[in-house]
């Protein structure tokens, strides 16, 4: 086998920076002691040597006890080959045993300190050992930038970034890689109009399914079940991907040898790591990167802390904004100040170590979604410094995997796209002080029960990662009782809030809608929160605004029209939108300031959901010689995830991979 003086450079620079760690633990703890630097350096020797001797037991084991027992088995395996190597280098005296976790705690610290402070939260330490073997793989194949190497593609979701904020970003230098590849010319950026509910659920099902129509929001009330349906929860995630396989003309995007990582639904992969509608299924495990991830030495210390370190970041950041007075604002809570360091670092780390490793393995196709970027923008706003710079991240994510596409045995090409855009504006709450379902109830009158739906939901991928960890039985839903049902439901999913009836057998039209509740429908329309209200009648779907009535699939209009002023799709897609499969009875669309801005119905300063601002534009990056087909186009742009599914499904055919 030969090796390039690359590899050779890789490992001098992993064994000295495993060597400087261990040496700063060993120093700043009295009990240790060294004679000099070369037994520091036997100990770093040993130590990968070790790590290399335990994989195959530590695979084996990741096999039998799944995700949790590959953790444990890989800390074990890194507290057991510090404390042989301590044992066995001569010049190294050691108080007992009980010192090791820390030795490693402190090695993996100074590690971490040194890349944050180098790289910010860069994965590439986690990819070291898998573009080794890759390249390695490589030579004895003979496929190093074979012309003859098959075809693949590595499908990126960029979740929640819009074409403004990316163009922000490659303006303001922290988008490089995809700057690169726009500027050679090896790939071109297209726009795609993302239509309401622009959630990611929805997104996802018709991207990866050719269809979205059994997801009409991000959480809905289901009358079939009598309760409400959380796209996050991994039952009823794989409940709506049932849904959408049996759907009329579904095809799934992926096939048996394809694989989904960090995804909502499969979309039909045969491997699925960490996808919500997986997750937790007798079978479906970690595999062997996630083991990869937890048994490498000083891997997942660095990872920890440099997800402890995302933590204290994000705590400065939100005080900053308080003192400086930033408006809007949102309150960041205790939970997203944990949501934000596990998806930045842990979940980042992980997902680009479980990318490239099937890149390696050959899988003809990959997607991953991640949710870095979006989780911020929600909280600190689409185009504010900590959100750009996850943005940032995630660009040296996509040359990371860039290089793994380099030496894969596959002629792998790669798509970059998001499932929607942010708007920025203060909630609807902040602005009125009210909340919507609040005001739902105060123009019902007679006080009717309710529920309201309004806080953020758990990030799918922090839920799939817990459901793989410790996965729980599946529960049976039984339908609740009419008489226990709530009067009304009101759910808000970004500027985009739904209202139900649910004690009613089947949607309530306009027309009985005004003749239970005569204020309702005028108090929603008037309210100066409120943008469009929109409705089933019986002559088809209607908007109300504050002075006028718009029938949508006549054109219609009475008094004012109030779509005046939407985008040119407004009409089309609310239409679409409420003739969804358990569409709201009511939906409710906030106003849009002059600049954009829109009101969230939750606890969110960026958002998506609904229609206005620049949240239904999203991108799509593509190599130049796979152009987008006019004929899926209306007026020169992709309309809704369905075509960019269509849009997909033909550049794999295309490439002989369907």
């Amino acid at each position: 086998m030969r090796y390039r003086l690359g590899d050779l450079g890789d490992a001098v620079l992993a064994l000295a920076a495993t060597a400087l760690g261990l040496g700063v633990a060993v120093a700043a703890l009295s009990e240790v002691a060294v004679d000099g630097p070369l037994p520091v350096l036997g100990i770093a020797v040993l130590v990968a040597l070790g790590d290399y001797l335990t994989r195959p037991v530590l695979r084996l084991m990741a096999a039998r006890t799944g995700a949790v027992g590959a953790l444990l088995a890989g800390l074990a395996a890194q507290v057991l080959v510090l404390w042989a190597a301590l044992e066995l280098v001569p010049g190294v005296r050691i108080a007992g045993p009980h010192l090791v976790p820390a030795i490693l705690l402190l090695a993996g610290a100074v590690m971490a300190v040194g890349r944050w402070l180098v790289g910010v939260n860069d994965p590439e330490y986690v990819l070291g050992d898998v573009l080794r073997r890759a390249r390695s793989r490589a030579r004895r194949a003979g496929q190093v930038r074979a012309p003859t190497r098959d075809p693949g593609m590595l499908l990126v979701l960029l979740d929640g970034v819009g074409r403004d904020t990316l163009s922000v970003a490659i303006e303001a230098g922290l988008a490089p890689t995809l700057y690169r590849w726009l500027r050679s010319g090896s790939h071109r950026l297209a726009g795609w109009w993302a239509r309401p509910p622009t959630a990611t659920p929805a997104c996802q099902a018709g991207l990866l399914y050719g269809t979205s129509q059994a997801v009409p929001a991000f959480r809905w009330w289901d009358r079939r079940l009598g309760r409400l349906l959380e796209s996050n929860r991994p039952g009823d995630a794989a409940l709506v991907e049932d849904r959408l396989a049996a759907a009329s003309g579904a095809a799934p995007l992926l096939g048996p040898e394809d694989v989904a990582v960090s995804m909502m639904f499969s979309g039909g992969a045969g491997t699925n790591v960490l996808v919500l509608s997986r997750a937790g299924r007798e079978g479906i495990g970690p595999g062997p990167a996630f083991l990869r991830m937890f048994a490498s030495p000083f891997v997942l210390v660095r990872s920890v802390l440099l997800t402890l370190a995302e933590m204290v970041k994000e705590l400065f950041q939100a005080h900053r904004q308080r003192v400086r007075g930033v408006v809007p604002r949102v309150r960041r809570s205790a939970r997203y100040v944990l949501a934000r360091g596990l998806t930045n670092v842990l979940l980042r780390d992980l997902n680009t170590s479980i990318v490239a490793e099937h890149l390696v393995r050959g899988a003809p196709v990959v997607v991953v979604d991640l949710v870095d970027y979006d989780e911020i923008a929600h909280h600190a706003g689409p185009q504010r410094p900590e959100a750009l710079r996850a943005l940032e991240g995630l660009d040296r994510v996509l040359a990371l995997l860039e290089r793994v596409c380099e030496v894969a045995p596959r002629e792998y090409r790669i798509v970059v796209a998001s499932d929607h855009g942010q708007a920025l504006g203060p909630t609807f709450a902040d602005a009125y002080g009210t909340s919507l379902s609040e005001l739902v109830t105060a123009l019902m009158g007679d006080g009717p029960s309710a529920m309201d739906v309004s806080a953020p939901g758990e990030l799918a991928p922090l839920a799939a990662l817990l459901a793989t960890l410790l996965p729980a039985r599946p529960q049976r839903h039984r339908r609740t009782a009419p008489t226990s049902l709530p009067e009304v439901v009101v759910v808000g999913g970004g500027n985009l809030g739904s209202v139900w009836f649910p004690r009613e057998e089947t949607p309530l039209g306009l027309e009985e809608v005004h003749e239970r509740w005569p204020r309702l429908v005028p108090g929603l329309a008037g309210h100066p929160g409120v943008g469009l209200v929109v409705a089933r009648s019986a002559e088809g779907p209607v908007v109300a605004g504050a002075a006028g009535l718009r029938w949508l699939s006549s054109g219609r209009v009475e008094g004012e029209d109030p779509l005046a002023g939407w985008p040119a799709r407004a009409a089309a897609d609310l239409e679409r939108a409420v003739g969804l499969d358990d569409a709201g009875d009511l939906l409710v669309v906030s106003a849009v300031s002059p600049m954009g801005h829109v009101h969230a119905f939750e606890g969110q300063v960026g958002s998506h959901g609904g229609i206005g601002g620049p949240q239904n534009e999203a991108i799509l990056v593509h190599p130049a010689d796979w152009p987008v087909d006019p004929g899926l186009c209306e007026d020169g742009t992709l309309v809704g995830a369905e075509s960019l599914h269509a849009q997909l499904l033909s550049w794999l055919r295309r490439e002989g991979l369907r």
